[in-house]
């Protein structure tokens, strides 16, 4: 078996299992301190992974916040941030975004055959990386896994997060609940359908379940 990395899988939902509404407002889901356990375990991680999606839609940094945690990081002979890391089908990721940004961090793009050579020219900083016409969750983490990333943080979206649960590739569930509901299906569940690992006969094993201000955290171990 080739070797890859421990994949978590970090997410946020409402009651009903939302991680967006269907409206144009990024839905907010986390509080101030929950932001903090995930800069916590960002700070832990090699390597955050999120969808392109997520790079469009939400435009997040991928940066370890706190600053003790980044000379933590440093002093361990490690760069302050973790490698980021996205999978694209189309191509469409905007040099501007702030995944691209001049800050440090390292960049991975594992994009489709198509849309390789568009991508090299257009975030010529980033590492871009062909994985055939259809990207594959276990092809980049063999990839990764051959760049020394050992704990990977997936941090979303949607369909990245149902790939991964999928193929049996994550290890670890990080779930936090928010208290209200969402009542649209028009809006982004956490996860798509599927076959997945984990029934009513296979279930996975609750590690932790711990209260942050008026959100509850679930984490879960998803492989021995």
């Amino acid at each position: 078996m080739a070797e890859r990395p421990y994949p978590i899988l970090s997410a946020a939902v409402s009651l009903d299992g939302y991680l967006d509404d269907a409206t144009a407002q990024r839905l907010v889901l986390s509080t101030s301190a929950d932001l903090d356990r995930v800069d916590e375990v960002r700070a832990e991680s090699d390597a955050i992974l999120v969808g392109a999606t997520t790079v469009r839609r939400d435009d997040p940094r991928l940066l370890v916040r706190d600053a003790s945690r980044r000379a933590a990081r440093t002093a361990q002979g490690r760069r302050a941030n973790p490698l980021k890391v996205t999978v694209t089908r189309s191509g469409v990721l905007p040099s501007s975004s702030a995944f691209f940004a001049d800050d440090g961090a390292e960049k991975v793009v594992y994009a489709a055959t198509g849309c390789v050579d568009a991508l090299r020219r257009s975030v010529p900083d980033a590492t871009v990386v062909d994985v055939g016409t259809e990207p594959c969750m276990s092809r980049v983490g063999e990839d990764l896994a051959a760049r020394g990333v050992r704990r990977l943080l997936v941090e979303g979206g949607s369909e990245v997060l149902t790939q991964f649960l999928l193929a049996g590739l994550a290890d670890e569930l990080h779930l936090v609940m928010a208290p209200f509901l969402v009542g649209d299906s028009h809006g982004t569940r956490f996860v798509g359908d599927g076959a997945f690992p984990w029934t009513s006969t296979h279930r996975a094993h609750l590690l932790e379940a711990r209260q942050i201000d008026d959100l509850v955290l679930l984490r879960y171990a998803l492989t021995r």
